[in-house]
Parts: structure tokens; sequence; C-alpha cells
């Protein structure tokens, strides 16, 4: 049976480079995999045929020479049996390394010690404390580095020894059907050395587990979903290896008056009928303190004041944001009956008269014509 091109195999234009080549092979691979498709010899020889195409594409030997004389081009013994100058658990190894646990170092060997886990933290915080910017204390549990082995795990006057199962590499070979994979020693796990006289504060583990107390610098400015990384500040990594980052989420929590809204603060405002009607001043509230806002006459429940340079300055951007404050006229209550009567002496007064109330005249006119267009 005549092969098939190992471009067509791979689904690769003849200029593909080998980043390409790995990407395809990969996706391939992973369709095809005989542990993944058990007893399904199709699935099986697929994979076979996509093997041998990555094997001779991605040698430039053997590459070279099939572009010019195509299968005839190449040695039998090399290509397509994988038992000539190429191994296949390489191949393998080089493209699917940490999928069965491990990733292998220069050379195929162990890597150095593992980093330790990131933390997240989340702190609320008071509108004040996220406009202005504020300094906070805080106890984080982690697993910190153990003092009494300095992170080796071994008891004091004992030293790790080297694994027995990879002899210090840090990895094994392992059989999968007809190649071999490289991953990672399950007993010593990829560190390449055993501890066979474990700490005893830490029982060989390298670390344990304390409060840290940190103290958080919060820049002005910052907003609900911002995260403030703390390098080095996460778990400690085993066996000494680095420590992580711990990322602080801020929450902002609901501020009594105002409502912010990126750079700007929203607030309402609370203005009698008498200043509304005939103009007045009120203190209104911000975050520096109070200020003087005058009320012209005549003014309407849903007018906006902007108070510009009020607001709020972002951690990332420039100017002052704005405070915009919504007048709500307040309908006066629990009124006594001299207030009562002067009430509806001024209500006689104004009567109907559009000048007085020009909106409530145009509502009740579009309120008729509504009606009137649905007979």
């Amino acid at each position: 049976m005549a092969k098939r091109d190992y471009y067509e195999v791979l689904g690769v234009d003849r200029g593909a480079a080998e980043g390409d080549l790995k990407k395809a092979y990969r996706r391939l691979a992973m369709k095809f995999h005989p542990d993944r498709n058990p007893d399904d010899k199709n699935a099986e020889e697929k994979f076979k045929e996509a093997s041998e195409a990555y094997e001779v594409l991605t040698d430039p030997d053997k590459r070279a020479a099939y572009d010019r004389f195509g299968h005839d081009g190449l040695d039998p013994n090399q290509a397509g049996g994988f038992g000539g100058q190429g191994n296949f658990g390489d191949i393998f190894g080089d493209v699917f390394g940490d999928i069965f646990g491990g990733s292998r170092g220069a050379g195929g060997g162990r890597s150095g010690p593992a980093r330790g886990s990131d933390l997240r933290f989340n702190m609320s915080l008071s509108l004040e404390q996220a406009v202005s910017g504020d300094t906070v204390e805080v106890r984080i549990p982690v697993l910190a580095t153990c003092q009494e082995c300095d992170g080796s795990g071994a008891a004091e006057g004992s030293s790790p020894v080297t694994c027995t199962d990879c002899n210090g590499v840090g990895q094994i070979r392992v059989s999968q059907g007809f190649f071999s994979l490289q991953q990672t020693c399950p007993r010593c796990r990829g560190s390449g050395t055993m501890i066979t006289d474990p700490c005893r504060k830490c029982g060989g583990a390298g670390r344990v587990e304390r409060n840290k107390a940190l103290s958080v610098k919060v820049p002005p400015g910052v907003d609900s979903g911002d995260r403030i990384r703390l390098s080095g500040e996460g778990e400690a990594g085993p066996h000494g290896g680095p420590s992580g980052d711990l990322y602080v989420q801020i929450e902002v929590k609901d501020h009594p008056i105002f409502v912010r809204d990126g750079r700007n603060l929203f607030c309402e405002v609370p203005v009698s009928f008498p200043d509304a009607a005939l103009g007045g001043e009120l203190e209104v509230p911000t975050l520096d303190g109070r200020v003087k806002l005058k009320v012209p006459a005549e003014t309407q429940t849903g007018k906006v004041f902007r108070l510009r340079g009020k607001g709020v300055t972002q951690v990332r951007g420039t100017g002052v944001g704005d405070l915009l404050c919504k007048v709500v006229i307040e309908t006066p209550v629990k009124l006594t009956d001299r207030q009562k009567d002067l009430m509806n002496e001024l209500k006689q007064s104004l009567g109907e008269s559009i000048k007085h109330s020009p909106r409530e005249k145009s509502w009740f006119d579009g309120v008729k014509n509504f009606f009137d267009g649905l007979k």
C-alpha cells in the first residue's frame, strides 16, 4: 500500500516551520494516541503514520532527501520503523513531555526545585481607603520554609540521598506499547533525592504552616477587581524551591453616600420644596470635606450638578474625576394644620396656570393623545 505524503498526513504545507510541525503532530497524537483509543487499530495506524511523518520532517537531512526524492529518498532502516538513528521516545518526550507528569531539563535531566504555589487574599477596603491609598496590615496562612532543616526536609546531621529509582536524574523511562516515555520519577518527584531521616518538625516536607504578617501598600485609586502582586510572598517551594507570589484581590465596600463609576462619584442630594422653588445654598459632602452647592430657583428633581475635581484619580490613569450630585426634591411630611392651610392657599393661587407647571401640562397632553390614538 502506497504511503501518503508526509505533509498531507500532518496537514501542513511544504514550507511549514518546525513549530508548525510540532503543533500539527501534537494535535494528531492527542487525537489518535493508543491510550485514548484502546483496541482501535485504525487510530493506532494513524498515530504511527503521524509519528513517522513528524520524525522525518523534523530531521533536516531526512526532510531534504524526502523533499527531493519522496519516500524513495529515505533509508528504510531509518524512516518508518523508528529503529535507526532517530529515537522515537525522545521525539514523543519533546512534544508531550509534560502530559505524562514531568518536564525535562536540558539533556533530559532533572529540573531544579519546584516553585511554590501562588496565593490569593481577598481584601475589603472602604471607599476612602481605595481613593486615598493606605497601608493595611494582614496575616496570611502560608506554607513557609522549615527553619529547623532549612527546607531540605532532612533531620539535623543528615542530608538527602540519591534516589534509588532514577539514580538522581529525576526522571525514569516507562514503556508505553511500542515506544518508551520519559516521565517524572514518582519516588522523588523529580528532585533526584530521597530523605531517609526526615526532619521532626516538618516530617520531611521541608515546609511548615504558619501565619505570615505583611504590610500591604494600597496605591491611591484602586477599585474592585484590581489586584496587587507581592512577589515571593506566596507559599515556599518544596525542598528549598523559590516561593510563589501573593495576589491581593481588592473589593471596595459600598458607601452610604457615594457610588463610584470609574473616576467619577455620584450622590443624591435631597432638596426641600421651598429651596427648589425659591433657590438656596446647601452643604454637600465630598471625600475632601464639605463644599457649598448653589441651587438656582425653579430647580427640578433629577437635575444633576457637576463638582469638578471632586472625584477620584484612578490608579492607572491621569486626571481627577468629578462628583455628580443629583437633586431629589423632598415632599414635606407630618405637616401641621397651619402648614396644610398654607399649602392649600399655595395650591389655589397656582391654579391651573401652565406657566407654573409646564411639564405637568405637557405630560397630561401626551396621555390624552395616547388614549385618543387607541380609539
